[in-house]
């Protein structure tokens, strides 16, 4: 099934990856801009492609308001605006100029994450489930299920799955996952990923082996079991 794309045009590249990082583990793919001309050839190029665009208002070149004037010439893409202007006046300015919400910094990524889904849910382009074999993963509700048995999982052991389905077929190594799933920033040891991983084995039972260990690589997702 295919995955929702998002751009992310912003020009602080530690908030532009952070975000980026996030998206994907929410399954989504993403494309990144940090001015408004490379938001814009992007655009252009992807336009068919993109379902939703992230747009920061103050870029080192055209700003937000400009790049989206230009983007309502052509195309009606869901655009959230985000953005430290605040005041009621940039958030009328962005709307008349046809954004689909306006959300504020500083923000949390879990608000992001509903304000996408609820215009991709508006759109009719929100992707509600995904597969693999005999997993299944209701991502509004956040629920696994093996063969159609509800399994019970800790919010870290449902990002670590997914992150797993998202990357099938792909040897990934412990500090790709640690990084991944818990941050960057996190400053535990890469072994918390195989206490995970046990924790996520045991609880999908032993009938699924979806989830294979590769002697001094990491773990690959699926194999031959698609």
């Amino acid at each position: 099934m295919k995955k929702n794309k998002i751009l992310i045009v912003e020009d602080e590249k530690k908030l532009s990856r952070t975000m980026e990082d996030y998206l994907k583990l929410q399954d989504y793919e993403t494309l990144t801009a940090e001015s408004g001309q490379e938001a814009l050839q992007i655009f252009y190029r992807e336009q068919k492609k993109i379902d939703l665009i992230l747009l920061d208002v103050i870029l080192p070149d055209l700003d937000g308001y400009e790049v989206l004037r230009e983007i309502r010439r052509v195309m009606d893409t869901p655009v959230i605006m985000l953005t430290a202007r605040s005041s009621v006046e940039d958030q009328v300015n962005g709307f008349e100029r046809g954004a689909d919400d306006y959300v504020t910094k500083p923000y949390t990524l879990e608000l992001v994450r509903l304000r996408i889904e609820a215009l991709l849910k508006r759109a009719g382009k929100f992707r509600s489930c995904l597969e693999f074999g005999n997993i299944s993963v209701e991502l509004e509700a956040q629920k696994v299920y093996w063969k159609g048995r509800y399994i019970e999982t800790t919010r870290k052991e449902y990002e670590l799955l997914l992150y797993f389905m998202e990357h099938s077929n792909v040897v990934l190594s412990r500090g790709a996952i640690l990084d991944a799933v818990w941050g960057y920033d996190y400053v535990g040891d890469i072994r918390t990923v195989d206490t995970m991983v046990k924790q996520l084995r045991r609880k999908l039972g032993d009938e699924c082996d979806y989830i294979r260990s590769v002697y001094g690589a990491g773990y690959l997702f699926g194999g031959d079991n698609e």
